[in-house]
């Protein structure tokens, strides 16, 4: 169980991640936002509108577990959620504001959740048992790992 220093410090970095991708995103155009540079990789875009489906699913789990005894959470496929053409789009601000508000209430639940909260699981069909404890480390580091894999796959323009 982390020590409610080392939740204060992932909980940050949900608060900072859509303030991360609007400033490493700013000033893109429509093919850099689009253009998977990386193969097998996402592109930026898809990266963006990826984290808006996953984070939005991923805040109705917490909710669902920190609410319901011992829910079972729904998987997704999210190769072929990304395939879609609304993660297709260049477009990334709606996704971004969904972000920026999706994270301040996200932010507010993780703040206020009562101390005997924390352990209360679900059942994730895929990965098994998942407590809220599971689900902040988990989403703090997914935020992390898409920022790293949009600044590699801009590096790799030619």
């Amino acid at each position: 169980m982390p020590t409610s220093s080392e939740r204060q410090q992932l909980i940050e970095a949900l608060r900072a991640l859509p303030a991360q991708l609007e400033s490493l995103t700013a000033g893109l155009s429509a093919a850099q936002l689009t253009t998977p540079y990386l193969a097998g990789e996402w592109s930026v875009a898809q990266n963006i509108h990826h984290l808006a489906d996953s984070h939005m699913n991923a805040y109705i789990r917490c909710k669902l577990i920190a609410t319901e005894g011992h829910p079972t959470l729904k998987p997704y496929d999210q190769d072929r959620w990304a395939a879609l053409p609304d993660a297709q789009h260049a477009d990334v601000r709606v996704s971004l504001a969904l972000l920026r508000a999706l994270h301040q209430r996200w932010v507010l639940f993780w703040e206020r959740l009562p101390g005997e909260a924390w352990a209360r699981s679900g059942l994730h069909p895929e990965n098994g048992e998942v407590s809220l404890d599971d689900q902040l480390r988990l989403y703090a580091a997914h935020g992390l790992g898409h920022l790293d894999q949009i600044t590699r796959t801009l590096a790799a323009q030619p």
